[in-house]
């Protein structure tokens, strides 16, 4: 055996495996008290939908029951349904948004 000085072990490095979070969807459930006007008041202000989009969601909602609003990290979706609640409540509509994971 020769001593040459030389390291013969093998480093290995190690890589964290990141995976991407979970995405939630906020879905917009439809009522009947809520006015129009004001579902699409909400969608503009907490959202960031133009006039256009928030109508075709608020119609949707409307027609079928629910509507997807948009999809998120469970943080932000769940903050963005609260926020749309709220805003809501403040007013004295029963306006529901409720946030579940996307398949």
């Amino acid at each position: 055996m020769s001593d040459t000085g030389a390291d013969t072990k093998r480093k290995t490095k190690t890589v964290p495996k990141v995976e991407k979070p979970r995405l939630y969807k906020v879905i917009l459930v439809n009522d009947d008290y809520t006015p129009r006007e004001f579902v699409l008041v909400v969608l503009k202000a907490v959202f960031r939908m133009s006039e256009d989009q928030g109508y075709k969601v608020m119609i949707t909602a409307h027609q079928k029951g629910s509507c997807v609003v948009a999809v998120y990290t469970r943080d932000i979706a769940e903050t963005k349904a609260k926020e749309a609640v709220d805003l809501a409540k403040e007013i004295g509509f029963p306006l529901m948004f409720r946030t579940e994971p996307e398949e």
